[in-house]
């Protein structure tokens, strides 16, 4: 079964510096019908003005991913990392028992574009940790490139919680294929461009729930990039 959230669908916050773009509920969004899926809580796509950003503020118990589609993000925390972002790296901040950090958009001329998304922990009240890769656009085409994973595997990041995280970019006659057990579920979201998911058309914005679809079928890209979670069943 694939249900379909369409992108004009999602909640939506437009302030002078920041246009985000909610997939389940979150801030002053509400919507019962959209409050995650499985273990995953958060997708916000969200474009930041040049020289804008998110001020400190603090987060506890969640598995915060960041992945940067355009632009740069310059992040600090309360655990004393700093670091630049481009696109196709992936950051986690595990916030455990407690973090605090800002994220900013540090070009002075170029908006920045960027998932943010959350996953709820395993276990709570864990040591606050930080993790940072990249992941070249060589690694990320016709293919899904694991990204995130619970024990590091194939050089992803690692996360507390049995959730997986694949990125991908398709185009032209390219075509991905990816297996799913019976007692996982997947979402699919599709940041930029155009795909078909098992013949069904998504496009920029869209998201999709999938349960009991053992074989998924990623083709017909036009410009695509893509994240697909992979998570226990919803």
């Amino acid at each position: 079964m694939i249900e379909i959230r369409r992108s004009e669908d999602r909640g939506q916050a437009e302030y002078d510096w920041l246009d985000t773009r909610y997939t389940f509920s979150f801030a002053q969004y509400h919507d019962r019908a959209h409050m995650g899926f499985s273990t995953l809580r958060v997708i916000n796509q969200d474009r930041v003005a040049a020289g804008r950003g998110f001020d400190t503020h603090g987060h506890q118990d969640m598995e915060i991913v960041s992945y940067v589609l355009r632009g740069a993000l310059e992040h600090k925390d309360s655990m004393g990392n700093g670091s630049r972002m481009v696109p196709g790296d992936v950051q986690i901040m595990s916030a455990g028992t407690g973090v605090t950090h800002s994220e900013y958009n540090p070009l002075p001329d170029e908006e920045l574009e960027l998932l943010q998304m959350w996953v709820l922990p395993a276990r709570r009240g864990t040591e606050p940790r930080y993790e940072q890769k990249a992941y070249p656009e060589s690694e990320r085409r016709g293919r899904l490139r694991l990204v995130v994973d619970p024990e590091g595997e194939q050089g992803a990041v690692s996360i507390g919680q049995d959730a997986r995280l694949y990125a991908g970019l398709l185009d032209g006659s390219e075509s991905i294929r990816h297996e799913l057990a019976s007692d996982r579920s997947a979402w699919l979201h599709v940041a930029r461009g155009k795909l078909t998911l098992n013949g069904q058309e998504l496009g920029p914005g869209d998201g999709a729930a999938i349960v009991d679809e053992p074989t998924l079928t990623l083709e017909n890209g036009d410009g695509a990039e893509l994240v697909l979670w992979d998570l226990p069943r919803a």
